[in-house]
């Protein structure tokens, strides 16, 4: 539970890299992920090129934290995994999947930022061009991993007057 009300987003990292064995551990967290119907539509674009980390940033206004990380992902959801058509629950799946990465990147010391881009055209445009992603292939976000570079203090987001017992 530890991370839970710790995690944070971090958006400025040191330049200290993240081992192979960190990558895998984030990996392997985010594919414990629960699915519906155990379809699993999650696919996985790792990045440590800086280049290419610089490129994904022209297409999206919320990204700069890229140009410091150290490694990136691209979620992505593979619609032709869905099995109930016409239903999208590959976004839901894959969200529980990127909760899963930023929760181990808690857990690991790591700093992490969630990005969107999905359901906004102009940025999966750009991420499907720069990664040639074939059809059916829909990148749902981006995030940034690092070794923190900043602090930002846990805050306690509970609000009881959003919870309704039995009904509205």
């Amino acid at each position: 539970m530890k991370e839970i009300f710790e995690r944070r987003s971090i958006r400025k990292y040191t330049d200290e890299p993240i081992s192979a064995e960190h990558e895998e551990k984030l990996l392997r967290a985010a594919m414990q992920a629960p699915s519906a119907g155990n379809e699993q539509p999650w696919e996985f674009i790792v990045v440590r090129n800086k280049e290419t980390m610089e490129k994904m940033t022209e297409g999206h206004p919320y990204s700069t934290p890229l140009k410091g990380a150290a490694l990136a992902m691209v979620v992505c959801g593979d619609v032709n995994k869905q099995k109930f058509n016409p239903y999208p629950y590959w976004v839901q799946d894959c969200s529980a999947a990127i909760q899963n990465l930023l929760l181990e990147a808690q857990h690991l010391g790591l700093g992490a930022v969630w990005m969107g881009v999905h359901p906004v055209k102009e940025r999966e445009d750009e991420l499907i061009r720069l990664f040639g992603l074939p059809e059916g292939i829909i990148p749902l976000a981006m995030l940034a991993f690092g070794h923190p570079a900043q602090t930002v203090d846990p805050i306690d987001r509970y609000l009881p007057e959003r919870v309704h017992k039995e009904q509205w």
